[in-house]
């Protein structure tokens, strides 16, 4: 007599007997978009596996690159509502990465619903949300302690607001906050002092700061935006004092104690820079360059566009110390001579490419000689405003 087989070996089977962290799993092996969406649309069980799963939310409204002036126009961006935000954060519970930049109306109580569902949130791009204050920055520290990148471009904030960013998030590593005009070196300094991880910050424009608050700042800090801004000698000695800086932007400063106040760069606590955008630093004079060339070995890019304070001295300078240079932007440097040139034809063996235009006293015969004793360097006439390459905010 043959054995009978249960009802159990019988029973059908299907997909959907699978437990939900299997199901996870599942969808976390699907590659293409249109796939996770199918997957969501199966059933309202693999719905809400799709959304216990999302962990990135950007908005159609939001840029990689913003245009200000697109912003007027109704019908290029969305009006992300309060409402909207909230059915959404419900929805998708585990988010890392929230982008609402261009939602240039959303206002701060918007930002309630993340004290409930922004534990998990370690990414919040807020850039152009014009109505975005102190509140909501304070409700954003409150409800997202794993931040740890965050970009305020262009919001309305003050120290206040960042103070309480940095009491909450101790683990911010990359921080954006250009054309924040309330911001003074008062709230960089709980910034800097709180958040022992910071590694990026951009205060571009931020005219109220002059660069202080960073003294002390960790060895972490790495990267440093500080474009257009009045910044003064004991700022900038504060931004590099951590000792770690490899990139720095300081283009279209002007020191109040002249061009040489920038001299304490090469006073050693930058000696891991990399890349060093002085563009349109016109007063820096040659005190300046002979010890930032001698201080920082580890240079390999350098613009020093529209440098006019640049003479002979400096460039000599650049020419025997810089021995890890690759590129160099000299454009419309009013005072770079064939003598100039000739120095940096004799020194700088890595350099590969020169930017340069515009420079009056150079004559073509130097031009030529460069070329012809120099054939590893290329000369490119183009001006770049931003060098270097990051992959942050």
């Amino acid at each position: 007599m043959q054995p009978t087989c249960s009802s159990s070996t019988n029973a059908l089977t299907s997909i959907m007997d699978l437990p939900d962290d299997c199901l996870v799993f599942i969808f976390q092996c699907l590659d293409s978009s249109s796939d996770r969406e199918s997957f969501g649309l199966t059933c309202h069980r693999c719905l809400r596996i799709q959304n216990l799963s999302r962990q990135s939310l950007h908005f159609q409204c939001s840029f990689s690159q913003l245009d200000i002036s697109s912003l007027s126009h109704s019908n290029n961006h969305v009006n992300i509502s309060t409402y909207h935000l909230h059915r959404l954060l419900t929805r998708f519970q585990h988010l890392h990465s929230l982008s609402l930049s261009g939602c240039t109306e959303l206002p701060d109580s918007s930002l309630d619903h993340l004290v409930n569902y922004g534990s998990k949130l370690h990414t919040l791009i807020l850039e152009c949300c014009f109505c975005i204050t102190n509140r909501g920055l304070s409700v954003v520290a409150t409800g997202c302690p794993s931040l740890q990148v965050i970009s305020l471009y262009r919001c309305q904030i003050s120290d206040f607001g960042l103070e309480s960013l940095a009491n909450s998030c101790s683990i911010l590593k990359d921080v954006n906050l250009s054309y924040c005009y309330f911001i003074t070196d008062h709230g960089l300094r709980a910034l800097s002092q709180g958040c022992r991880q910071l590694q990026a910050v951009k205060i571009s424009h931020c005219k109220g700061v002059t660069g202080i608050g960073f003294k002390g700042c960790s060895s972490t800090l790495a990267y440093v935006e500080a474009e257009s801004c009045k910044l003064k000698s004991e700022g900038i000695s504060g931004i590099v004092s951590g000792g770690g800086i490899e990139y720095l932007n300081i283009s279209g400063l002007i020191l109040s104690n002249g061009g040489n106040g920038l001299a304490t760069i090469g006073s050693g606590f930058a000696f891991s820079l990399k890349i060093l955008n002085l563009r349109l630093c016109r007063t820096v004079g040659d005190e300046s360059i002979v010890a930032i060339a001698e201080g920082c070995p580890l240079l390999e890019e350098w613009n020093l566009a529209l440098c006019h304070g640049v003479r002979i001295v400096g460039w000599s300078s650049i020419g025997m110390n810089c021995h890890k240079l690759e590129k160099l932007h000299v454009n419309r440097c009013r005072s770079l001579c064939d003598g100039g040139l000739l120095a940096l034809q004799n020194g700088c063996k890595q350099l590969s490419v020169l930017y340069m235009n515009g420079c009056s006293r150079i004559t073509s015969t130097a031009i030529e000689l460069f070329k012809c004793y120099r054939s590893d360097v290329t000369i490119k006439e183009e001006e770049k405003m931003c060098i270097g390459a990051y992959v942050g905010i």
